[in-house]
């Protein structure tokens, strides 16, 4: 099994950038599809981007798109989520998870489909 660990969250202004990461504590993410997830106070947790094993899909909410990118080194066994042009309404918590239901093909950003998940890393968006 899969344990996510995020890490890279951290305090920046309006417009700026941040790399989220996400590896594992125990086992491999290979052949696990990664998701990034957020939860902002108040509000429920959301599917923010995902991609598949080895990478060859990906997909992204309305709301990041164009701002925010998600790879993977499947050599470094590492997932990563690249944050730009970040505003006050990205601050939340963001959270790696993993599934292989399934781990290759189109993947999703429906919660459901993830069986393990990271602890959460904090991103603040302010000036």
């Amino acid at each position: 099994q899969a344990q996510p660990v995020e890490s890279g969250g951290g305090l920046v202004q309006p417009g700026g950038s941040l790399r989220l990461s996400c590896a594992t504590s125990t086992s491999t993410l290979a052949y696990y599809a990664i998701g990034w997830f957020r939860q902002a106070p108040g509000k429920e947790r959301e599917g923010v981007s995902c991609i598949s094993y080895p990478g060859t899909h990906t997909k992204y909410a309305g709301s990041v798109k164009g701002r925010f990118t998600i790879s993977r080194d499947n050599v470094g066994d590492t997932a990563y989520l690249e944050m730009n042009n970040l505003k006050p309404e990205d601050t939340a918590v963001y959270f790696c998870a993993a599934t292989r239901n399934p781990g290759s093909g189109p993947c999703s950003i429906g919660e459901g489909r993830y069986d393990f998940w990271g602890q959460g890393t904090q991103v603040t968006v302010s000036s």
